[in-house]
């Protein structure tokens, strides 16, 4: 290989020799011909890269051009013919194609980035794991296996490595692709659809194997002999190989014994359920995206959505795109109440109800939104004033719209005495005899709630 390089640097600068030989005015050699070099040959065409998008453009002239080749052609006693181009494009030329013998299907989504996933304390784990797999694949932790419920955003771990990779190393195969891709293509290969052989296509063309759901390995002993021959492989490489499933290997029925302690032998990483505040965040970027006004949003509509959906996150942006279809084309309107919000996802299960119950958790969630809290910190033990306050408030109208008793919404508001309650709920009457400002926020309270 280095006999190669130095023979095509060795005839481009005798070619260089031979141009500045018969340059008719020399003055032009040095700020165009002479930070060039050879970048790569395809066929009969030289790429050669100038040392600016300038000098590319002015050499590519006829008149440096014909010079350039037929300079070339002498040195090389061949037709060669030389094309221009710039160092950004010499970099982008670097990136690896993959022979499309198997996987041809198989893209990665742009949307999937590390830039648009929130993370939180459920899932901070997992995204340092594919943040670490993306910048030093193959060196610290091989293989990466992140492992939870569906919809919780592993997908788009795994796609996001794929695009960090493409961008940052475009010298690497980065290969992103389904257990169930992989059992299809796997039995083209066994009818004879295939002439490659399946296992060196991975080891010639991949560099980085992204596999998505792999408890669907489970009970399909050809399939699992094959990607055991593929993932040892990687692994004597140094290639990086990320994998996800919906539960703890040693829990998936049906997975060999040898493949559950490799998944297992790199970095496995949970993520779980996400926290209210990130399904928030995750809500605020849907609406930023569709070039909304997110102040067009009550937010009890955003917390609501995210206590009622959050436990998905392909569910919790289902329902929500759902809500933005139903306001923006079928019942258009600026402003999006809860009501309004409600009333979008009323066919969706478990939903119908809230439009006319009222729950402690409704009251507990509508309180926090109007004191920009978040529910859990009003269920808290935090006790700074506005917090108090606002938990007060919040229990008073638990026992004067629903004539809860009082520990039942003790028991709501983080297991605490019935006395406690009954200590906030008079304080809160006794601050209504004397107090203007406060009367106007339970009235408000008091018109949200009740619709």
């Amino acid at each position: 290989m280095e006999n190669v390089a130095a023979t095509i640097a060795d005839t481009w600068s005798r070619t260089l020799a031979l141009i500045k030989e018969r340059m008719s005015d020399p003055i032009y050699f040095e700020p165009f011909f002479q930070d060039t070099h050879i970048d790569h040959i395809e066929g009969k065409v030289v790429y050669v890269v100038a040392g600016t998008e300038v000098a590319a453009k002015t050499l590519s002239s006829s008149t440096f051009l014909d010079l350039a080749n037929q300079a070339l052609q002498e040195v090389t006693e061949s037709d060669f013919v030389v094309q221009y181009i710039t160092p950004v494009e010499a970099t982008k030329s670097d990136k690896k194609s993959l022979n499309c013998e198997y996987f041809a299907f198989s893209r990665l989504n742009s949307a999937y980035t590390f830039k648009n996933f929130v993370a939180g304390a459920s899932n901070r784990e997992a995204y340092g794991a594919a943040i670490v797999a993306s910048e030093r694949p193959g060196e610290l932790y091989n293989p990466v296996l992140i492992y939870g419920n569906s919809g919780l955003g592993k997908t788009h771990l795994l796609q996001a490595i794929g695009n960090a990779i493409r961008e940052k190393r475009p010298d690497l195969n980065a290969l992103y692709i389904t257990s169930h891709d992989f059992v299809e293509e796997y039995t083209r290969y066994l009818r004879g659809e295939k002439t490659q052989s399946f296992v060196d296509w991975f080891k010639q063309e991949v560099d980085v194997l992204l596999v998505d759901d792999i408890q669907f390995f489970a009970k399909k002993p050809s399939t699992e002999e094959t990607f055991f021959a593929i993932f040892n492989a990687f692994q004597g490489s140094g290639k990086q190989i990320v994998l996800t499933s919906d539960q703890h290997p040693y829990k998936i029925d049906g997975l060999s014994d040898r493949l559950k302690t490799r998944f297992v032998a790199g970095l496995p990483v949970s993520i779980s359920a996400p926290e209210k505040e990130v399904c928030e965040t995750i809500l605020k970027l849907k609406i930023e995206a569709n070039n909304l006004d997110i102040n067009n949003f009550d937010p009890e509509v955003i917390s609501y959505f995210a206590e009622k959906f959050g436990k998905n996150i392909r569910e919790l942006e289902g329902a929500f795109a759902r809500l933005l279809f139903h306001a923006v084309n079928l019942f258009p309107t600026k402003h999006i109440d809860l009501k309004t919000a409600i009333a979008a996802v009323n066919p969706l299960a478990d939903v119908r109800d809230d439009l006319e119950t009222l729950s402690i958790e409704k009251v507990i969630s509508t309180v926090a939104s109007m004191y920009g809290l978040t529910s859990s910190q009003l269920t808290g033990k935090i006790r700074t004033a506005q917090i108090a306050l606002a938990r007060h408030i919040a229990m008073y109208m638990c026992r004067s719209l629903l004539d809860a008793p009082f520990a039942k919404i003790g028991a709501a508001f983080g297991g605490r005495d019935h006395t406690t309650v009954i200590n906030g709920v008079e304080k809160v009457e006794k601050s209504l005899k004397d107090d203007p400002d406060l009367r106007k926020v339970v009235k408000r309270l008091e018109t949200k709630l009740k619709g």
